[in-house]
């Protein structure tokens, strides 16, 4: 796709080169004013945190951030000093102690320290609002042995990992953009297979020199749903009956069937004459049949 015609991407005009790293000489003079940021961290992440947090004051402490960890209170806390020369280094050790309280390793979380890299909590628990539906979702965002979730990482070039109610994401900016519309359409509804196969679609064009600039619609899978729901018909089709006020009438008993038959009247040995002869005409009616 062109990029006149990405909506996504910003206009970078030619020639352009991304500015270097800051270093002591840009800001010899340091920070003016403290800066300082706390974040909670679950129970089940202290004795990970106290096993790195040794590295992890010395490398901020590199840049001029102290980080301190209270146990007591469950907090991770940062501030700048007056060496710190990076304005931008707070929001970066931000971001680490935000990572880690969220069961990101630091061997990934600590990306954040390249120019290059950012990072990105989706927060996916208000997308759905039944909690079944919430985790069938969540787990088909994982796949079966996180397959799904490596196939992301591959094509975005991100660390990815899916932690309670959030999704974390490391790695460049237009990676994190790709990772964010993947997980909000898997919590609508929409399976990560086909912005995956988009993006290996799209890989592939960008390494073909005449079709690097070109509009690329024809290319990319138009998917469509195809799924529609039916109301399943019955087998037998039930007619309901006019309604009416007045209850049905009363069956006939034995002695209203004797009465319109005049068997009533009869005396007992005329009634068992006559159910003799019924027998008897019945017997050979079933003789006569066969």
């Amino acid at each position: 796709m062109s990029k006149e015609k990405d909506s996504d991407d910003l206009m970078i005009p030619d020639g352009w080169k991304p500015p270097g790293p800051c270093t002591k000489e840009d800001n010899p003079h340091g920070m003016v004013s403290e800066s300082a940021f706390a974040i909670l961290f679950p129970k089940y992440r202290e004795q990970y945190l106290q096993e790195c947090w040794s590295v992890v004051k010395k490398d901020l402490k590199d840049m001029g951030i102290i980080a301190e960890m209270d146990v007591i209170e469950g907090t991770l806390s940062v501030k700048t000093t007056r060496k710190c020369y990076d304005p931008y280094a707070i929001i970066k050790a931000r971001d680490i102690i935000k990572l880690l309280a969220r069961s990101v390793p630091y061997e990934q979380a600590r990306r954040l320290l390249e120019d290059d890299a950012a990072c990105d909590i989706i927060k996916i628990s208000g997308m759905v609002s039944s909690k079944a539906r919430f985790v069938k979702r969540r787990t088909r965002l994982i796949g079966p042995d996180g397959s799904t979730l490596k196939a992301i990482e591959l094509l975005t070039r991100c660390y990815v990992t899916v932690q309670g109610n959030t999704v974390s994401a490391i790695g460049p900016y237009k990676g994190l953009a790709e990772v964010r519309k993947i997980t909000e359409d898997c919590m609508n509804n929409i399976h990560p297979i086909y912005n995956i196969k988009t993006l290996m679609i799209k890989q592939e064009l960008m390494k073909n020199p005449k079709l690097k600039d070109a509009n690329w619609d024809k290319f990319l899978p138009k998917f469509k749903k195809t799924h529609q729901k039916k109301r399943s018909k019955p087998f037998k089709i039930r007619k309901k009956k006019d309604y009416t006020p007045f209850p049905p009438p009363m069956p006939l008993s034995k002695v209203d069937k004797e009465l319109e038959s005049g068997e009533y009247f009869m005396k007992q040995k005329d009634r068992n004459r006559k159910r003799k002869a019924e027998q008897i005409v019945w017997g050979a009616t079933y003789i006569y049949r066969e």
